[in-house]
C-alpha cells in the first residue's frame, strides 16, 4: 500500500470517527506551509464545528499557477481532495501594495523569486518602495485571503477576507510570518501584525476573517442539507 492510500484509510477512520463522537465537518488541510497551517487551525479551533486533519505528507506540492487566489485556492483544495477522498481546505493569499500598482498581489510569497526566503520578499518590498521618488507615499497597502473548501462530488464553498493598512519603514516584531513585520492595519494600535499576539492578529486579519466567514457558510450549508 502506498504512503498516501494509508494516509487516505487512516484519514476516512478519522473522519467517520471525529463525525459520530462530535459531529464536527472534518476537512484535510491543503497547505505545506507550516506557518499557514497553524494559523488555520487556531482560526478553525477558535469557532468550532470543524477538526482539521494534517496534509498527509506523501501528496507532492501543488504548483500555484491561478491568476487568482480563488483558482490558486481551487487547485490546492482539488488536489487534496483527489488524493485523500475527503473535503479538503484551502487557502490563497495576495498582498497588494498601492504605490506598486498592486503588487506583489496573487506572487506574495514568491516577489523575490522561487524558493525566497519570508525576509527575502520584505526586503525587496522595501527596496522597492525606497527606490520611488515619494518612498511609497501614504504606503497604502492591504492583504486579502480566500479560503476554499472544496468536496470529494465537486461541491465546493469559499469566501474572501481583507484587511487594510500601512507599510512600516522598517520589520518591527518576531510573532507571525511572511510581511507581518512591515504591515501595521489600520484596525490596530500602531503594531505591526508580528507585533501583536496571535490572538489579536486573528481579530482582524485577512485569514481569521476569512476562515471565520468560510466556518459559518460550511455551518449553514450543513444546517440546510439536516432539514
Amino acid at each position: 500500500m502506498s504512503e498516501v492510500a494509508a494516509d487516505r484509510g487512516a484519514d476516512r477512520a478519522a473522519d467517520r470517527g471525529a463525525d459520530r463522537a462530535e459531529g464536527r465537518l472534518v476537512l484535510v488541510a491543503a497547505t505545506a506551509n507550516p506557518d499557514k497551517a497553524s494559523e488555520i487551525r487556531e482560526i478553525l479551533g477558535s469557532v468550532g464545528g470543524v477538526a482539521l486533519l494534517a496534509r498527509p505528507a506523501g501528496v507532492p506540492e501543488v504548483q500555484e499557477t491561478g491568476d487568482t487566489l480563488v483558482e490558486n485556492a481551487r487547485l490546492k483544495a482539488v488536489a487534496l481532495a483527489t488524493a485523500t477522498g475527503l473535503a479538503a481546505v484551502a487557502d490563497d493569499t495576495g498582498f497588494e501594495v498601492d504605490a506598486l500598482g498592486g503588487a506583489p498581489g496573487v506572487f506574495a510569497s514568491r516577489y523575490a523569486g522561487e524558493g525566497a526566503s519570508y525576509a527575502d520578499n520584505v526586503a525587496k518590498l522595501l527596496r522597492e518602495l525606497a527606490a520611488r521618488d515619494d518612498r511609497g507615499g501614504a504606503r497604502r497597502a492591504r492583504f486579502r485571503t480566500v479560503a476554499l473548501v472544496r468536496f470529494p462530488d465537486g461541491r465546493e464553498v469559499w469566501r474572501e477576507g481583507e484587511v487594510a493598512g500601512t507599510i512600516a519603514d522598517a520589520p518591527r516584531g518576531i510573532s507571525g510570518f511572511g510581511y507581518d513585520p512591515v504591515f501595521v492595519p489600520d484596525e490596530g494600535d500602531g503594531r505591526t501584525f508580528a507585533e501583536l499576539s496571535p490572538t489579536e492578529k486573528h481579530a482582524i486579519s485577512h485569514r481569521g476573517r476569512a476562515f471565520r466567514a468560510l466556518a459559518d457558510a460550511l455551518a449553514a450549508e450543513r444546517g440546510h442539507g439536516d432539514g
